[in-house]
């Protein structure tokens, strides 16, 4: 490691640990009372729950009482529901605490019967520390039953004992049925500013003016402040933040404000109770000043701070991110210092996100379903951190190095020293008028030895392959025309086909695609780098020559262009760019060597290169064109390309994934490795996003039908998807503008293309995990309808997601209110999450008319052409270079209808 990599890594993480450390000064707040005024008391443990009917025993409950004994004056119960209820009085009347006696009223009349008795059968047993009764709790907030019931069990219970009776309720509900106060002896009222969203800050002053309002409007009733407290963990709402030094904050400013003002009132609540998660939601778990296992959850007389164990975390998150940053400059010799400051925000950024995330999950009661919705989560963590820095890395090696390790320098041979080249051209059910358009370009080649063989392979009318092979015998015996049906391996069968009928001569096979005009010079100017013996294969950019034709095909290139003039030059230098089925050129001994083309692979291209360098060869990239195809017609024909590249691409990592991790030997260099897995990372993580938007969208559903009992994700999860699409269309708004040098209409226009390409490719990685032959790729049968129509049935899965990413999101704004940052977030990934699907929708429609003009984006500059060095031949002593004989009867290049390309059939009339 470099003194500059040090020197940066150690700036950022001081920078780290001083964000850690600002974050969690330590706050000064009023100490806690020796002995406080009440807790409200429910002495359920880990794993007990009235719902199951699971209870603690009289020995718990009693431990309990003990522990509180000399902290409190009185506890509050709500329930005689168990027979251990019934005993508290009588447990804490040993351990000298008094009691707030409730029983429970709910929609069952005959329960409410039972409670009622058995309230009254225990107080008259317990006259000496039951010092209030409380008859239901917040049951006309549930609206469970009508305000007349409740007064009739009041006025009967006031009736039957002798210590004051009232009804616990918020304090607006008190405002809302004043006729309730007339059967009270007090008023109960629940002070809980964080369900009405306030801050904690200014919470205590709320619960003031919340009680002068009571006192102004009930002047005669004493006021009981029955529930008062915070949460130390769950949603935020509003602005009222649940964590554990704001119920500190809390509690130690209302008890000092309580003291002072002579307020009665127990605090809510004495021991969390992980049980209230399926009722409350999960902040209902955590009430207590205890935790479950009844130690102290905050300091009650240090200063608080927010995370008392920020050191340990600051000084994991810079572990983890020095080794991050560790293995992300382990080859930055050219990388710029701003490229390596770059790295080591996104780095330490990164893993202090993660320490949080981790740091929150685990600080839960931990159930089954938490475990593995956590599980699952963090899963979901690492993989868009991977992504984040394996983007990051791309993005600071395109801009900030001093130089490339690898540039093109063009080399030129005499004459007489050029090797002879194979041209293969494999052809299937093409339009005949597209194919000998290419075969005119190749005879126009400015190259002294070089033949052409043209393979058409099982097209089954005479009337397509029948023009081609004339044209060949017209262009002479350079050009040699097979029709072979059958052939197995489909393009990969057909360049072996090509291969095994090779001249002896040819020491070079170049391969393009049977709709591909080449330049003139494109040998002359390339095949002299096979002059370095450790060069195996040569390789051009695909490029393209209809990007006029209309909106779509412009968008299309504009796609195109990112990865041939970013991708593709940043692997170069390291030796790992991805061989292309066409414009490519390779050493015609080490393609027999390794064993031909794979006819297993649909990527045959792809995985020849990797096969190439395992065995230790180079390749060269030239950033310049030097030849032109067409691009697809239609957005199914687009979409039918990407998911074969995609599909492809796991059919290699699938087959080749012991060498790429290492674990099988070959030559393969760990910069070469990186590239191929990484360059295939963010394929691999559409294909998790699909699986992401199918469990967003159930999450979703649950969170509609059972909104109290299942929360939107915790909000840091939520910010990661959302950060990651910021960070990718910064980066494909910040290369293409500075690196392909596209207007802001083109970029958008790339970006959008890209998107819309997103489930094709998450379809396809998720199919080549689970099978092993490319499965077929149905092209729907819309040709009589209109063309909006058309266009939707191309993207109707895309359409489907659509709609039902929107639909989730509505209804999730529409019943929540909006009432937590956690909801806003949740319902923004909702969105988010639906772009790429309605690009899918708008690109399909854009390609449906074909007569949108493609100045509608404007044409990108070809960044392929620009500068092109032409090196200059130099013939043997005393020879000139020859002429090549063009056959003067060679046409024009004719406009192509294209359309015969991408389909299963032609038929000819």
């Amino acid at each position: 490691m470099t003194r500059a990599n040090i020197l940066i890594g150690l700036s950022i993480a001081i920078l780290t640990v001083g964000l850690w450390a600002y974050a969690n000064r330590p706050e000064e707040e009023p100490v806690w009372p020796k002995r406080i005024q009440g807790f409200s008391f429910s002495p359920l443990r880990a794993d007990d729950s009235p719902l199951t009917r699971d209870y603690p025993s009289l020995e718990e409950v009693d431990a309990d009482l003990a522990l509180l004994a000399g902290k409190t004056n009185a506890v509050r119960t709500y329930t005689l529901e168990a027979d251990v209820y019934t005993k508290i009085p009588e447990l804490a009347r040993k351990h000298g605490i008094n009691v707030a006696l409730g029983c429970w009223i709910d929609k069952d009349l005959e329960k409410n019967e039972r409670e009622i008795k058995t309230l009254l059968k225990v107080a008259g047993s317990n006259l000496n520390n039951v010092v209030r009764i409380i008859v239901g709790n917040e049951v006309l907030l549930r609206e469970e039953i009508p305000v007349e019931r409740l007064i009739g069990y009041l006025d009967r219970v006031r009736k039957a004992v002798g210590v004051p009776v009232s009804t616990a309720e918020p304090w607006h509900v008190w405002l809302k049925y004043p006729e309730l106060a007339d059967h009270v002896d007090y008023l109960a009222v629940h002070m809980l500013p964080y369900w009405e969203g306030v801050p904690v800050e200014r919470a205590v002053d709320y619960i003031d003016e919340r009680l002068a309002e009571l006192k102004a409007k009930f002047p005669r009733k004493p006021i009981v402040i029955a529930e008062v407290g915070w949460p130390s963990n769950g949603r935020i709402r509003h602005q009222a933040v649940a964590s554990e030094a704001n119920e500190a904050v809390f509690l130690r400013r209302f008890l000092a404000r309580a003291e002072r003002e002579n307020y009665i009132y127990y605090v809510m609540e004495a021991f969390d109770q992980p049980w209230k998660r399926d009722t409350e939601g999960a902040v209902g778990a955590y009430w207590g000043v205890y935790d479950v296992y009844r130690k102290p959850k905050f300091p009650f007389t240090e200063p608080i701070v927010a995370i008392p164990n920020w050191r340990v975390l600051a000084a994991i998150s810079v572990l983890i991110a020095g080794i991050t940053l560790s293995v992300l400059l382990l080859d930055s010799g050219t990388l710029e210092n701003r490229g390596r400051s770059f790295l080591a925000i996104i780095a330490y950024a990164a893993a202090t996100v993660a320490v949080l995330i981790v740091y929150q999950v685990t600080d839960q009661y931990l159930t089954m379903t938490t475990i593995v919705v956590g599980s699952l989560m963090m899963a979901g963590m690492i993989g868009v951190i991977v992504v984040l820095l394996t983007e990051a890395h791309e993005w600071a090696e395109a801009l900030w190095v001093r130089d490339r390790r690898r540039p093109f320098h063009p080399l030129t041979l005499e004459e007489r020293a050029l090797p002879m080249v194979s041209i293969h051209v494999p052809t299937y059910n093409e339009p005949p008028d597209m194919v000998i358009e290419t075969l005119n370009a190749l005879a126009r080649l400015n190259y002294p030895t070089y033949e052409v063989l043209v393979i058409d392979n099982n097209t089954k009318d005479p009337e397509v392959w029948r023009p081609v092979e004339a044209h060949c015998s017209r262009l002479g015996d350079r050009f040699r025309f097979f029709h072979v049906d059958p052939l197995a391996g489909f393009k990969a069968g057909a360049l072996n086909f090509a291969l095994a009928r090779t001249d002896p001569a040819a020491e070079v096979i170049a391969v393009i695609d049977s709709d591909y005009t080449v330049d003139a010079d494109w040998l002359r100017d390339l095949v002299p780098q096979f002059s370095n013996a450790r060069v195996a294969v040569v390789q051009a950019p695909q490029d393209y020559r209809d990007d006029r034709a209309n909106a779509f095909k412009a968008m299309c290139y504009a796609e195109y262009q990112g990865f041939f003039l970013i991708g593709m030059v940043t692997r170069n230098d390291r030796n790992a760019i991805i061989e292309h089925g066409t414009m490519t050129m390779i050493r015609r001994s080490v393609l027999e060597a390794i064993g031909g083309w794979g006819e297993w692979c649909i990527t045959e291209d792809a995985e020849l290169g990797l096969r190439v360098f395992e065995h230790g060869h180079e390749a060269v990239y030239i950033p310049w064109s030097y030849g032109k195809g067409l691009m697809p017609d239609t957005f199914i024909d687009y979409k039918k390309q990407r998911f074969r590249w995609a599909y492809g691409a796991v059919q290699i990592l699938r087959r080749h994934a012991g060498v790429l991790l290492g674990l099988r030997p070959s030559r393969l260099t760990w910069g070469q490795r990186y590239h191929f897995i990484g360059g295939w990372l963010p394929w691999m993580a559409d294909g998790a996003c699909l699986l992401f938007n199918i469990g967003a969208l159930c999450w979703s559903l649950a969170m509609v039908v059972a909104p109290k009992r299942v929360d939107p994700p915790m909000m840091e999860f939520s910010i990661l998807p959302l950060a990651l699409f910021a960070f990718k269309l910064g980066k494909l708004i910040y290369l293409y503008r500075t690196r392909v040098h596209a207007t802001i209409a083109q970029t958008f226009a790339a970006a959008l293309a890209g998107l819309g390409l997103s489930h094709t490719i998450a379809k396809a990685v998720w199919l080549g995990v689970f099978t092993k032959d490319k499965p077929f790729f149905r092209t729907p049968k819309m040709a009589d309808t209109h063309a909006v129509l058309r266009a939707i049935h191309a993207a109707r899965e895309e359409t489907l997601m659509l709609v039902a990413l929107l639909l989730a999101a509505g209804a999730i704004a529409d019943q929540q209110a909006f009432i937590t940052p956690d909801l806003h977030m949740w319902t923004a990934v909702l969105v988010i999450q639906s772009i790429p699907y309605l690009a899918a929708l708008v690109v399909s429609l854009i390609s449906g008319f074909p007569g949108l003009p493609a100045g509608l984006f404007g044409r990108p500059k070809r960044g392929a052409e620009r500068a092109r060095p032409v090196p200059a031949v130099v013939p043997a002593e005393g020879e000139k270079s020859p002429a090549v004989p063009v056959p003067s009867y060679l046409p024009p290049f004719p406009a192509v209808n294209r359309s015969m390309a991408y389909t299963e059939t032609v038929k000819r009339r």
